[in-house]
Formats: C-alpha cells, structure tokens, sequence
C-alpha cells in the first residue's frame, strides 16, 4: 500500500483502504507521521483495532465507517494543527 493507507479487513467481511494522513496531526496523532512509527501500527488483540507504540488508536466502528467521519476528523486535525503554531 502506499504511504499512511493500510487495508483493514473486519469481522463482518466488509473491508476499508484508509489514508490516515488527513487525520495525523496534534499531540497523538502528529508523530505517526514518521513512517517508521505509523508502520508499527498492529491490531490489539482485546479491543481489536488499530493501535501505535505511542499509544494512538482509533475507535473501531470509525474504521469500519471511515468513508463517515474522515471529513470530521480531518477538519478537527486542521484545528489542533493551527491552535498548536
């Protein structure tokens, strides 16, 4: 896959391609902008969603709904991105 897009398969058979780079900024978020670091991304076993070694993650029902809230959530990255400079 290219770049911050990762191909996530769910228990329901539905699958979604997500590119995160809309939504990696702020405190938790940013620093998986480092390739190196979004690429340690694994599942967790209980919750069962994506996690990071710097302890982001997101919802799993947001995954599944990507296509639903990646808008939001880009808009809310911009935010903390300009409140942050």
């Amino acid at each position: 896959m290219r770049d911050f897009v990762l191909h996530v398969t769910f228990d329901d058979c539905t699958e979604q391609t997500i590119d995160f780079r809309p939504v990696l900024g702020g405190r938790l978020l940013g620093p998986l902008r480092d390739q190196h670091l979004f690429n340690q991304v694994q599942i967790d076993q209980e919750v069962h969603t994506l996690v990071w070694p710097n302890g982001a993650d997101f919802d799993p029902a947001t995954l599944h709904n990507w296509p639903d809230h990646v808008d939001e959530l880009a808009k809310r990255t911009r935010e903390w991105e300009t409140r942050s400079v």
